[in-house]
């Protein structure tokens, strides 16, 4: 079959930023670094001589970085921002400006790292250079359940080159499943991406210019039925996601420059014992729940509890399998209710449960593919001058907030990770703050374990090893609440919980 113009362009083009992506990269500024990433902490004991070298971190990485776009390539802006950028080979890559070196002061504990992670995230990533960096941390020698002489590393991709499904990916090709680990000498190279000037840019912007409009009418044709469905779905108020509008909360403002962090964990085996009485409540409802438990209790203690419930941000991949490995993101989103105006563990998680249920057959009717392609439509001037006025322009306090939180699950693998030779001991996940969502939590799983990392604006949440025992205090309850309704089923006496971990 012959090939239209439209798929000659995409099969000579290098890969270009998508409408999502390009909003990633406006959004950026000095307040507002628009990249994600995550904490990890590695026990050396496990690699030849039980240790490990910076200069061995940097050896495993350069002989890997061909696994993965993102450490190769950066951006190449279209003359006048005419167009979305484009994805490019860097010619003069540097491994040691990428990958840094630290250590903490004695007595090297959680609450340092903590404040080391917050400091190294609200820094932003070199535009110029390959969006990553990574930044090893020494002297881990006061934390629980951390092995002494452990280190982390701290890492940083800018949210235009990766998704939460690719940043799986990402740490796959730095990792193994064995402290041995060698790069096959036939391992194929990656192949480089063809080098292009400012005039086929400009072609191409124009190019892309004239054939948005149609696209939007393919889109809107595709998008029609599932519309017509949630509309039907809503008259008879079988899709109804929440009774009211979204409450602003203390998290919903203008964000200063400066982070907090914070990470708790629990197994993964108490988790089954919450969820296994309740049919179809799944992990993600029960982490939304515990995070609606926590807000209730932190909100709460501010005197800040809102009536209504609280609405959660959830990510969701349709990034499709051919399109592994591929830059960028292709997200769409679910808004939930987590239930932060019940204070009962168990009916708040029936509710979420609910909740999210009912979200999920929104995104069903409407196409969550489609609605994330919608974002690719917009022409390139006109997305970015309105997203950076949306942030000089302070409108985060002027509209309504269409969420009040980010709460996204990332699933880990369930054996053990090396670099290096070294074995991860536990990662968190970190999240970019931006106006409007000054609070984003990241659930990622690993070897028996599920934690919640939050990212925040330190002038919204300036205590967070207080919020950390809101979740944990949160969790405590729906565990024992939930032991206590098994027990009393089974006309048995009821037994306290085991302790979750904790970190502090």
């Amino acid at each position: 079959m012959a090939k239209n113009l439209s798929d000659l362009m995409e099969e000579w083009a290098p890969e270009q930023l998508s409408g999502l992506d390009a909003i990633f990269l406006h959004a950026e500024s000095s307040r507002t670094p628009m990249h994600i990433g995550a904490c990890a902490i590695y026990d050396p004991s496990s690699a030849p001589n039980g240790e490990v070298r910076l200069k061995d971190i940097l050896k495993f990485v350069e002989d890997r970085r061909h696994r993965a776009k993102t450490f190769c390539q950066k951006l190449k802006q279209v003359p006048l921002d005419f167009d979305r950028p484009y994805w490019v080979d860097d010619d003069d890559f540097d491994i040691e400006f990428h990958i840094r070196h630290i250590a903490l002061p004695q007595p090297g504990d959680w609450r340092q790292l903590c404040i080391q992670i917050a400091r190294l995230h609200a820094r932003q990533l070199d535009l110029s250079k390959p969006l990553w960096e990574f930044t090893v941390i020494e002297g881990l020698d006061n934390i629980p359940d951390v092995p002494k002489g452990s280190y982390a590393i701290v890492s940083k991709v800018h949210h235009c080159a990766i998704d939460g499904a690719s940043g799986v990916q990402i740490s796959e090709a730095i990792h193994s499943l064995g402290p041995e680990d060698e790069v096959r000498s036939d391992e194929p190279a990656r192949p480089k991406s063809r080098s292009v000037g400012s005039i086929e840019l400009i072609a191409r912007a124009n190019f892309n210019n004239l054939v948005k409009p149609f696209q939007a009418l393919m889109h809107a044709g595709r998008m029609a039925p599932g519309a017509l469905k949630y509309a039907a779905g809503l008259t008879r108020d079988d899709l109804k996601l929440f009774g009211s509008t979204v409450p602003r909360t203390r998290f919903n403002g203008t964000v200063s420059g400066q982070r907090v962090f914070e990470g708790v964990a629990f197994t993964l085996d108490d988790i089954k014992k919450i969820r296994q009485p309740m049919q179809g409540v799944t992990v993600n409802d029960v982490m939304l729940s515990v995070v609606g438990g926590a807000l209730h209790k932190y909100l709460q203690s501010k005197n800040d509890l809102p009536e209504d419930s609280l609405v959660a941000m959830a990510p969701v991949s349709v990034r499709s399998t051919s399109e592994k490995g591929a830059m960028g993101n292709e997200v769409s989103a679910l808004s939930i209710a987590i239930g932060t105006h019940i204070a009962d563990p168990l009916d708040r998680l029936r509710f979420t449960h609910e909740k999210a249920m009912k979200s999920k057959e929104i995104s069903k009717a409407v196409g969550a593919r489609e609605i994330s392609e919608v974002s690719k439509l917009a022409p390139a001037m006109i997305s970015g001058i309105a997203t950076r006025l949306y942030s000089r322009l302070g409108l985060a306090n002027q509209l309504s907030p269409m969420f009040n939180t980010v709460v996204t699950n990332i699933p880990g693998p369930p054996v053990s990770l090396y670099m290096a030779g070294a074995r991860m001991v536990r990662s968190f996940g970190l999240g970019p703050v931006m106006d409007s969502m000054g609070l984003f939590h990241a659930v990622t799983s690993y070897c028996g374990e599920i934690c919640i990392a939050v990212t925040a604006c330190r002038d919204m949440l300036p205590d967070p090893a207080f919020y950390a025992e809101c979740l944990q205090e949160s969790f405590d309850e729906m565990l024992t609440a939930s032991l206590a309704e098994q027990q009393a089923e089974a006309g048995m006496p009821a037994t306290p919980a085991d302790a979750a971990v904790t970190l502090q």
